[in-house]
C-alpha cells in the first residue's frame, strides 16, 4: 500500500463560493495585510483565518482582557494570522452554511465504543459550541449582519432501515443525560401534509448563517481590543511554509523566541503556533499524512421554482448523511424565490468519496449532476430539473479514521511532548466543524493561557477526552503504519 502523502499548500485559484463571491462587499478582510511590511515578531504565530484561527484569536483577545493580561510589564499579548490565500477562503469560507449540533445520530454506537460519559460528551461539545456561537452573535447584534437564522433543521429517513436505525438512536440517546426535549420524531403522514414528503424525519433545533461574515465579525471584534493588553495583525496571502525550532523553550524567559514561521515574504519568529489548518495540516505536519486527510466537498447556490412558503425555512439532511440544503433568507415582503444552498454527493465520485482529494479550483462533474438533479427528485414541482446552479463551488475538509478532530499540543508519533512543545493544533473535524471549531478554538486559547499564567489547564465538562491530543497516540501510530 502506498504510503499517504503529506498535504500541498492550498491551491491559489480555487472555485468561487457564494460565501466568498457573490458579493463585492463579501469578504472585507480578504487582502489585509497582504502587502506592506511584515510582522516579525509575535508571542503567537496562528496559521489559518477560518472559524478556527480567528476563534482563538477571539478567545485569546476575551481572556486577556478579563484577567488584564500582562501580568508583568512585558507588554500585550502580540498575536498574529497567517492565511495562504485571502481572509476565510478555506472550508468555513466554503461549507453548507449549517449550525447545527449532532443530537442523537450514532448514540448507541458510541455509548459501546466509548462509554455513557464519554459518549454524551460527542454531543455535548456541538451542543456547548452552537450556543456560544449564537449567543456570541446575539450578544454583539450580529444577526442580521451575518444572516442567522433560528430555522430549525429536519432529517429526513428514505429508507425503513434508516428509519428504524435513527429510532434506536434517538431511544437510546434519551435515557442519557442530553437535553433532547427540542428532538422531535415525525411521523411519515405527518411529514406529508406539512413538506410533501412520504418519509418519517427527526426535527431537532439548529441555525444557518454566512459563515465568513460570521468569521469576519470575530477577527473585527479581537482587533478592536487591540491596547494595553491584546494586539492582532492579519496577513492574507501570505502561506507559512516551515515551522522551525532554533532555540530550547527555556530561552523564551530570556526573550528569544524559538520557533520561526517560515513565509515567502520573510520569518517570524514566535513564542507559540496554532495549526488551525484543517485538511492541510499534515504539509506543516507531515506525520499527520493518513490521520488528517484533505477530503473534498462540493456545494451549489440553485434557485426554487416556487416560493419560499412552499419550501418553508428549514434546513435539512437525509438518512446518507451527504446531501444537505436549506433555503437562503429572502427580503421581507419580497415574492422572490429562495435561493437554496445544497451541499453533498460526494458518495457518487469519481474518486472514492474524494478522499485525498484536495484541489478546489475543479469540481467535480459527476457530483454536479447528482446535485442538479437530488431536490427535483425530492420536491418535485418545486425545482427545475437540470437547472443549472448559479454558483457551484468546493471546498477542502480534514477527516480522521475515528471522525473525530486532534485538539491540544502537537504530540509526535512516538508520543513526546517535548518535540513540538509550544505548538498547539485543533484539525480534522470530519465535515462537523461549524458546531465543533469555535469550542475546539477555545479550548486552545484556554491552554495557552494556562500556560503563560503557569497554571495547570482543567478541561470543561462538555469536552470529549478522545479529541485531547494526547489521547490520540494510537491514531498517529495507525497512520504511519498505513
Amino acid at each position: 500500500m502506498e504510503a499517504p502523502q503529506p498535504a500541498e499548500l492550498p491551491c491559489v485559484n480555487p472555485t468561487r463560493s457564494f460565501w466568498t463571491d457573490s458579493s463585492p462587499d463579501a469578504s472585507p478582510l480578504a487582502s489585509q495585510g497582504s502587502e506592506g511590511p511584515l510582522t516579525t515578531d509575535a508571542d503567537i504565530c496562528i496559521i489559518g483565518s477560518g472559524i478556527t484561527g480567528v476563534g482563538v484569536a477571539y478567545h485569546l483577545a476575551q481572556a486577556t482582557q478579563a484577567i488584564g493580561y500582562p501580568l508583568t510589564n512585558d507588554g500585550p499579548l502580540k498575536v498574529v494570522i497567517l492565511e495562504a490565500r485571502d481572509f476565510c477562503s478555506g472550508a468555513t469560507g466554503r461549507n453548507g452554511g449549517h449550525l447545527r449540533a449532532g443530537t442523537y445520530i450514532g448514540y448507541a454506537a458510541r455509548e459501546v465504543a466509548f462509554g455513557r460519559d464519554e459518549a454524551t460528551r460527542a454531543y455535548e461539545v456541538e451542543a456547548y459550541t452552537t450556543r456560544s456561537i449564537v449567543s456570541t452573535i446575539q450578544e454583539h447584534g450580529w444577526d442580521d449582519d451575518v444572516d442567522m437564522v433560528n430555522g430549525g433543521h429536519i432529517r429526513v429517513y428514505f429508507t425503513e432501515e434508516a428509519a428504524s436505525s435513527a429510532k434506536k438512536d434517538l431511544e437510546r440517546a434519551r435515557t442519557s443525560s442530553l437535553n433532547l426535549k427540542a428532538v422531535r420524531w415525525i411521523r411519515k403522514e405527518e411529514m406529508e401534509t406539512e413538506f410533501g414528503l412520504p418519509y418519517p424525519g427527526v426535527s431537532s433545533p439548529a441555525y444557518n448563517l454566512w459563515p465568513l461574515k460570521f468569521a469576519t465579525k470575530l477577527y473585527e471584534h479581537a482587533e478592536r481590543l487591540s491596547g494595553q493588553h491584546f494586539s492582532l495583525t492579519l496577513h492574507t496571502r501570505t502561506p507559512a511554509i516551515v515551522v522551525e525550532r532554533v532555540a530550547p523553550i527555556s530561552d523564551d524567559q530570556l526573550g528569544i523566541r524559538p520557533y520561526v514561521v517560515s513565509t515567502p515574504r520573510g520569518p517570524i519568529a514566535c513564542s507559540k503556533v496554532v495549526h488551525a489548518t484543517n485538511g492541510y495540516a499534515s504539509y506543516l505536519l507531515p506525520f499527520l499524512a493518513g490521520c488528517i486527510v484533505p477530503t473534498r466537498g462540493q456545494v451549489t447556490a440553485v434557485r426554487a421554482a416556487v416560493s419560499v412558503d412552499q419550501i418553508k425555512t428549514n434546513a435539512w439532511g437525509n438518512d446518507r448523511g451527504f446531501e444537505y440544503w436549506f433555503p437562503r433568507p429572502i427580503p421581507k415582503g419580497s415574492d422572490e424565490q429562495p435561493l437554496v444552498i445544497l451541499g453533498g454527493g460526494r458518495q457518487h465520485a469519481v474518486v472514492p468519496f474524494e478522499s485525498n482529494v484536495q484541489d478546489d479550483s475543479t469540481v467535480c462533474d459527476v457530483v454536479g449532476k447528482v446535485l442538479r438533479n437530488f431536490l427535483p427528485s425530492v420536491f418535485p414541482g418545486k425545482f427545475e430539473p437540470e437547472r443549472e446552479p448559479e454558483m457551484e463551488w468546493t471546498g477542502i475538509m480534514g477527516f480522521t479514521a475515528a471522525g473525530d478532530p486532534l485538539v491540544g499540543p502537537i504530540v509526535g508519533p512516538d508520543g513526546n511532548m517535548d518535540t513540538f512543545k509550544g505548538q498547539f493544533i485543533a484539525a480534522g473535524y470530519s465535515g462537523h466543524g461549524m458546531p465543533r471549531a469555535f469550542g475546539c478554538a477555545e479550548i486552545i486559547s484556554q491552554m495557552i493561557m494556562a500556560e503563560l499564567s503557569g497554571k495547570e489547564w482543567i478541561g470543561p465538562d462538555w469536552m470529549p477526552e478522545r479529541f485531547l491530543t494526547w489521547n490520540r497516540i494510537h491514531d498517529l501510530k495507525d497512520s504511519l503504519k498505513a
